[in-house]
């Protein structure tokens, strides 16, 4: 289990647009998911166990902010060919059983994971009501096998004060999670 750190790209950066389907081939993009107060973008697979660790509380998290006005979508991007655990009808099925409400799109090209510049997978990021980049990092501080409780505490905060209209928060921490597993030849120039 490769553990990657989230890139931590610059707050204020417009959201990047997608037009991506999901499992059943039905396609969306950027403004049909996005909330009047803030957007929240994941990009997570089935199988990655930093995933399979929050994912709970995440879907928890996530059903929250959707009813006070955050959108929120799920992106996988990894290659499937190598990890057939994360094809669409496999993502279909990790949606059912976590309860997703909100859409789990298949990013086939790897194009918009490049865009976001996402490293790993929880990759979280969190845009304002003008789509400019608020919060990027990590759920919480829990990983498998630390003993720390999945709480949230990182994203809540944050999305707190999205939601109450203050600054962009100060203080954020990388993500850290498996690796996106690029295919051969695509990985992106954005590393080291």
């Amino acid at each position: 289990m490769a553990k990657t750190k989230s890139e931590m790209i610059e707050t204020g950066t417009p959201a990047p647009y997608f037009r991506l389907p999901d499992a059943d081939g039905k396609y969306f993009d950027f403004e049909q998911i996005s909330g009047d107060i803030g957007t929240l973008v994941l990009f997570i697979c089935n199988h990655c166990p930093f995933v399979v660790h929050v994912i709970e509380q995440l879907t928890a998290f996530s059903h929250e902010m959707m009813k006070r006005g955050v959108g929120v979508v799920a992106i996988s991007a990894n290659d499937i060919e190598k990890y057939p655990d994360d094809a669409p009808d496999k993502m279909k099925a990790f949606a059912e059983k976590y309860g997703f409400n909100f859409p789990y799109l298949y990013d086939e090209s790897q194009e918009t994971a490049k865009a976001y510049r996402a490293a790993c997978t929880p990759d979280i990021y969190l845009f304002d009501e003008k789509s400019k980049l608020y919060y990027r990092g990590r759920f919480d501080g829990a990983t498998p096998g630390n003993d720390v409780p999945v709480t949230g505490e990182d994203l809540r905060n944050a999305a707190e004060m999205l939601l109450a209209g203050k600054p962009v928060p100060e203080h954020q921490v990388a993500s850290i999670g498996c690796n996106i597993k690029w295919k051969a030849g695509n990985e992106p120039d954005y590393f080291g």
